[in-house]
């Protein structure tokens, strides 16, 4: 029975073309046909098989992925990639290396802060790899505070050097990935001095090891961090700490595009407007929105193929049968269940188990598992939007244009805190829709969450960008009346008389099926959030009192605007000319999901700000109903659009062929426990407890 594709009357239920549905899950095409070939090629290669890969202890796991950095290196080589094809490698070996830092900090950070001449010396180094790097900002005392470092770089005109130094403990460098053991340089940010003068925070560029033999240079410590959550996850980093004992570099050695120091100390802007660093961030946060899509879609999957697989319970009569119709009869039914472990290979544990509910038929896994599957396709909507956004902004501020720049930030900055907050929770809640299988490592979950949950602190802490938009939401509240009319993600704030008195005209379920119903509830909530905020802060003579006091309110309204931004997007997609048989039909499904599941979730905000009534908030929790139904044929489908291989997965229960079980039972044995079937220290610690031989202590 091992052959048996157990998910194929699912797939046969399909109402869309899903070969068009995974062009639209890619992009385009082009990007589809790129992804294929690079996904298919890592997952045959067993150079990159992830076979035991939780099971090993930390060196041996952090040397292994040594080796598939290094043979994926050799790889792009010989197979002559091109660096979107590289790019595609190093994503679908999926494990957290190096070279993430290298090719997605250091180099960014280089080509973003470096002069044209800095530049041509460094990234070809880079690029050819003969130098790798690593992006050393956060310390072991300040991580969102960036202002707040202390590591100093202090200018010496005799030497023209600089001299970075670790003042105090707290100023150690901490957390930067690829530091720990492998980075031969990085681009280290600290407190520019010279003249006695502290001129803030610039970036350097720093080698910190040998390139002959690896050995860290004179003046500087440098080691990982130590062990971090999950096994396998993160462990495959060296994440790592760094101080400085008056180490001098060349003074060429700070990026030094937007400024710089001469050689007489003297500190100098350039004709390069300073904010054409944001430029950098923009990129950066833009890529982790679109790495939410792809976490939250693999554990959707994953949770969605073992819901189909997973049969549950089942009625006496033959019928279906309710999770609340079980009683305490049912526990004789259920202990005698077959064990599905007592023949893996027998045809009547197959029928005697799939006897059974599909759990993916019951409502409350449906309302817990298809909100996030819109969610996966939501985030990857509004991640391709935040890609055009960085085109858009970066060619503005290279025309000097800096109009967009405060809107591109807050939404950047939102958008990155709601989707990874989102996705981390998503994760989790995928876990636990698998129930007690979910909590192996070979569900292929527990890591991903143990990965995964970094980004909710990296790049900035959740609720500090929150904050950060909600600074914005208020001074555009507070500008209204200027003249100024909002533009982009805050077009709608120019509509705010309007949003502060209308009221929704719902009146039976299916109106909420209207993009205009949908759009204008959460822009009247987000207005009159952000609004009510504003107000509240005028209250306070100390503006940053008020801003401390009513912290929790402001993030609060950050969260409206940021979904109404995602919401916005998914609407916007539906506007487009989407070619395929049904896909369009499946994306508006998913959109109203997503939306109307928002609305329930956080229906108190709605009808707190008197934009619904409780009535239309009914009517809207029953067409997500009516939604979940229409989306369940499809469900097995819309996650065979995301296209994963089995390889990427690395999941048992999310297994293409839904053979669940013989392999969860063969993968038992090949833990390390069963090599033996006497423990190791039986005899030592546990023949002597059965034997009563432990000497009698009194109590």
């Amino acid at each position: 029975m091992e052959g048996v594709d157990y998910l194929a009357d699912e797939r046969n239920k399909a109402e869309f073309d899903v070969d068009e549905m995974k062009i639209v899950w890619a992009g385009s095409r082009h990007s589809f046909d790129v992804s294929d070939r690079i996904s298919k090629l890592v997952a045959n290669d067993p150079g990159f098989s992830k076979e035991g890969r939780t099971m090993l202890p930390r060196k041996e796991l952090f040397k292994n992925t040594l080796r598939k950095a290094a043979y994926a290196w050799k790889r792009i080589i010989d197979l002559r990639l091109s660096e979107e094809e590289a790019t595609q490698l190093r994503r679908w070996v999926d494990e957290p290396a190096f070279t993430d830092l290298h090719w997605g900090m250091f180099i960014p950070a280089i080509k973003g802060q470096g002069t044209d001449k800095q530049q041509k010396k460094w990234l070809p180094l880079a690029h050819k790899m003969q130098i790798i790097g690593c992006y050393a900002q956060t310390e072991l005392g300040h991580g969102s505070n960036v202002q707040g470092l202390e590591t100093t770089a202090t200018f010496d005109p005799q030497t023209d050097e600089f001299v970075i130094h670790s003042p105090t403990l707290t100023s150690s460098k901490w957390w930067p990935g690829g530091l720990g053991k492998v980075s031969t340089h990085a681009v280290v940010y600290a407190r520019l001095i010279t003249d006695g003068k502290d001129y803030g925070i610039n970036g350097f560029i720093v080698q910190l090891r040998s390139l002959e033999d690896h050995k860290p240079l004179p003046g500087i410590t440098v080691g990982d961090i130590g062990m971090k959550f999950g096994n396998g996850a993160y462990n495959t980093m060296d994440n790592g700490v760094l101080r400085f004992d008056h180490v001098r570099i060349p003074r060429d050695q700070m990026l030094m595009r937007v400024s710089q120091v001469t050689k007489e100390g003297k500190y100098v802007q350039s004709d390069i407007p300073r904010q054409l660093l944001y430029g950098t961030m923009v990129y950066v946060r833009q890529t982790i929105v679109a790495d939410a899509s792809i976490a939250m879609s693999r554990a959707v999957c994953i949770a969605t193929r073992y819901s189909a697989v997973r049969r549950q319970f089942g009625s006496q009569n033959g019928g279906k049968e309710t999770q609340s119709s079980l009683d305490l009869r049912d526990s004789e039914k259920i202990i005698s269940l077959p064990t599905e472990l007592d023949d893996v290979s027998g045809t009547s544990r197959v029928h005697n188990l799939f006897a059974y509910c599909q759990v993916i038929d019951y409502k409350t896994q449906q309302n817990r598992l298809f909100p996030l599957l819109a969610s996966a396709y939501a985030f990857r909507f509004v991640g391709e939007w935040l890609k055009w956004l960085y085109t858009d902004v970066t060619q503005r501020l290279q025309a000097n244009d800096f109009s967009t720049l405060p809107e591109a930030h807050a939404c950047t900055a939102g958008l990155k805190s709601l989707t990874t907050t989102a996705t981390a929770d998503g994760i989790e809640e995928c876990r636990k829709l698998c129930g007690g299988h979910g909590y192996l490592c070979s569900s292929g979950l527990p890591e991903l969450f143990a990965v995964y949950v970094p980004a909710c602190t990296y790049e900035g802490d959740n609720v500090v960008l929150q904050l950060q938009v909600a600074r914005f939401l208020t001074k555009t509240v507070s500008q209204l009346g200027s003249g100024k009319k909002p533009v982009g993600t805050i077009a709608y704030m120019g509509r705010i008389e309007h949003l502060m008195q209308c009221h929704s005209d719902v009146k039976q379920a299916k109106d909420w099926l209207k993009p205009s119903a949908i759009l204008e509830a959460f822009e009247a909530r987000a207005a009159r959030m952000s609004v009510a905020c504003a107000q509240n802060l005028i209250k306070f003579d100390n503006p940053e009192e008020g801003f401390a006091e009513l912290a929790a309110d402001l993030v609060e309204a950050a969260v409206a605007h940021c979904q109404l931004i995602v919401v916005s997007k998914f609407i916007e997609k539906l506007q487009q000319n989407i070619p395929g048989k049904g896909i369009k039909q499946q994306l508006e499904v998913l959109c109203g999901i997503y939306s109307l599941f928002l609305l329930h979730k956080h229906q108190g905000d709605f009808l707190g700000t008197g934009y619904i009534t409780s009535k239309q908030a009914s009517l809207a929790n029953e067409q997500l109903r009516a939604l979940y139904s229409q989306l369940r044929p499809n469900a097995i489908s819309l996650v065979d659009a995301f296209n994963y291989t089995d390889h990427y997965l690395d999941s048992i229960l999310g297994r293409y062929d839904g053979n669940v079980y013989p392999k969860l039972y063969e993968a038992a044995w090949k833990d390390p426990l069963n090599e033996s079937d006497v423990a190791d220290g039986f005899h030592d610690y546990i023949r002597p407890i059965i034997k009563q031989q432990m000497r009698t202590a009194r109590l």
